[in-house]
């Protein structure tokens, strides 16, 4: 388990199973986690199964969770790992709406900074935003990762264009 001051990360367990299955079928949020159809139970159920085996299948989730009363918040996810080569992708969601605008994203992202780096060996983390997200984008430059690239017309959102930023984050410098 991973600690800081106001929040832990801690692996998913099968019964955090139903809050994963009403933060992922939120129409509010499938805009950035670019979802188009609800999740069933059973693929929740296939998602965490997945993400115990880490180094076979390149996907983990952490549930952020409050360290006063160990309510679960949110996720954080790497994904697309690449051990060969040390990088992986970061996505991160406060699920709990209550919770957000608290600093607990961005503490979360310190650990998982800190995890990534000296117990996965990690050399790169990285993420990709769409442009209007503007809390996402504040967020990942808070925690020191650097914009290196845009996708012009990337995404297409209700007859809209948006751009989708490119960041990383070298964690062996």
């Amino acid at each position: 388990m991973l600690r800081s001051e106001n929040i832990f990360l801690r692996s998913v367990e099968t019964s955090d199973a139903t809050r994963l299955m009403l933060w992922e079928n939120n129409p509010a949020h499938w805009k950035v986690t670019d979802t188009e159809i609800p999740f069933s139970m059973s693929g929740i159920m296939q998602l965490i199964e997945q993400q115990q085996h880490f180094r076979s299948t390149g996907q983990a989730r952490l549930m952020i969770c409050l360290n006063t009363s160990e309510e679960a918040i949110g996720t954080l996810d790497l994904y697309d790992a690449d051990f060969k080569n040390g990088n992986a992708a970061v996505g991160i969601l406060i699920g709990e709406m209550s919770e957000r605008g608290k600093g607990y994203a961005l503490e979360s992202l310190y650990l998982l900074i800190e995890y990534a780096r000296d117990l996965l060996a990690l050399h790169n983390l990285y993420c990709s935003i769409q442009a209007d997200n503007k809390e996402s984008l504040k967020l990942f430059e808070s925690a020191g990762f650097q914009k290196v690239g845009v996708r012009k017309d990337w995404f297409l959102y209700k007859g809209q264009r948006i751009d989708e930023i490119s960041y990383q984050l070298c964690l062996k410098k």
